[in-house]
């Protein structure tokens, strides 16, 4: 029998180990200190190590430890409550609860496919995604994802799902940041549910701008909203994944409130316990649960959604986004950083672009920003930014898909001051210096 227990499953030949965390910071096992500019998976948002937010933790654990998900319990509710007062878009007050994001967003798939068969249009079963993007990490959800590296070796369990092209103003096929660009797509949405037929269609899955699977690419102007009215017109539901983008992380309650949208699904986690607990929610609207019931279909609820502990952690960490203002905090932090990071490498001849909202940015590196010519993939550049940025006390997050690649992310903490925004830029700048 083996004594050595290895960690992760396919150990890491220079593993990476921290002896705690506090505010924006990690703390290593070596004694360094290193600011968490990814906020680990782009999860982070109060910041490490909050007293407040493990004394919700452990009273929930003492008062209730575990109830079956659909029952109420007084840590349940005030999470019900802090959402519907102060967080969720008035067209969305049904809230299903799961332990992350591809629970989630499988959970809104589930959910837009029942609710055609219970309209009583059953053929309308098919899930449209984006070239690239990210949805979870499940079989059925890395079928939607277009995310090629994270499929390797399971291609022949995965159901892939049909494409529209991810909105890529930087790459459009018309030229970059093209002024037809806006137009290009929507055509493409169009042509692409004229190839499949609007009947057999279900629901658009997409994030409102990408998260690290491509680093933060924003949609050209105009182009949500007209592509919401494209799918009404088709009875299509639009599913906004917010996994990483909800609860204030581009410095609204939700990206799609950038847009204007009003997404009939509508998937947020990762910021919504801010790390301290497992908690991911998929909200709809009230007419979609209401025929979905009527024809007396069920919702299935996963062991630990809801789990009390992590509903007051969540709720903690929503109460301490909101009176704190944090939310102003990220869009002042952000323009800071954004403008900095501008200054600084905008004319940096191996940086393509610098883009996102609030506190979640990407920067795509490349060979020749005149071209746009990609590096070698063999040349494993993101990993030795990364790695470089690192030895200069900041992680920051690898972004891309594989097809999209050299992506760095920045996904920090919400309390990051002008301090943390000079240390992050030095220290990419340093990274990039070895290009």
């Amino acid at each position: 029998m083996s004594s050595e227990v290895l960690w992760p499953f396919i150990p890491s030949p220079n593993p990476t180990s921290i002896a705690g965390a506090q505010g924006a910071y990690l703390h290593m096992s070596d004694g360094r200190k290193v600011l968490d500019a990814a906020g680990g998976a782009i999860v982070t948002n109060i910041g490490h190590g909050r007293k407040d937010v493990a004394a919700a933790m452990a009273a929930a654990a003492e008062n209730c430890t575990y109830a079956v998900p659909p029952w109420l319990t007084p840590e349940r509710e005030a999470l019900l409550q802090e959402l519907t007062e102060h967080w969720l878009p008035d067209h969305l007050p049904c809230v299903h609860l799961s332990s992350g994001g591809s629970e989630s967003n499988e959970a809104a798939i589930k959910i837009a496919t029942q609710f055609q068969a219970a309209m009583g249009r059953p053929e309308k079963q098919i899930v449209l995604a984006r070239s690239l993007s990210y949805h979870g990490t499940t079989i059925q959800m890395a079928g939607v994802s277009g995310h090629q590296s994270r499929k390797r070796g399971l291609e022949s369990l995965i159901n892939e799902v049909p494409r529209i092209d991810t909105p890529y103003p930087l790459r459009c096929p018309l030229g970059p940041h093209h002024p037809d660009a806006t137009e290009y797509y929507l055509k493409n949405l169009e042509d692409t549910i004229e190839s499949i037929g609007a009947e057999n269609i279900a629901a658009l899955i997409a994030e409102p701008l990408n998260g690290s699977s491509a680093g933060a690419i924003t949609p050209p102007e105009g182009y949500w909203p007209r592509a919401q009215e494209i799918l009404r017109r088709h009875e299509i539901l639009l599913i906004m994944d917010e996994v990483m983008t909800g609860f204030g992380r581009t410095g609204e309650r939700f990206g799609s409130e950038l847009y204007g949208l009003e997404p009939d699904l509508l998937v947020a986690g990762k910021g919504m316990a801010g790390g301290y607990a497992a908690i991911s929610g998929t909200y709809g609207r009230k007419e979609i649960a209401d025929v979905i019931g009527n024809a007396g279909f069920n919702i299935m609820f996963h062991t630990f959604g809801a789990l009390p502990l992590s509903c007051a952690a969540s709720t903690k960490v929503l109460q301490i986004l909101r009176e704190e203002d944090m939310l102003s905090r990220v869009k002042t932090m952000g323009s800071q950083l954004f403008d900095a990071l501008n200054e600084k490498l905008g004319q940096h001849p191996n940086v393509a672009e610098i883009r996102g909202e609030g506190l979640l940015l990407g920067i795509e590196l490349v060979k020749d920003r005149e071209t746009l010519e990609k590096f070698d993939e063999d040349e494993r550049v993101t990993e030795r930014v990364v790695g470089k940025a690192m030895e200069e006390g900041v992680f920051f997050y690898p972004g891309g898909t594989g097809v999209a690649r050299d992506i760095i992310c920045i996904g920090a903490p919400f309390i990051i001051g002008e301090a943390e925004v000079d240390l992050m830029v030095n220290a990419l700048d340093k990274a990039l210096a070895q290009l």
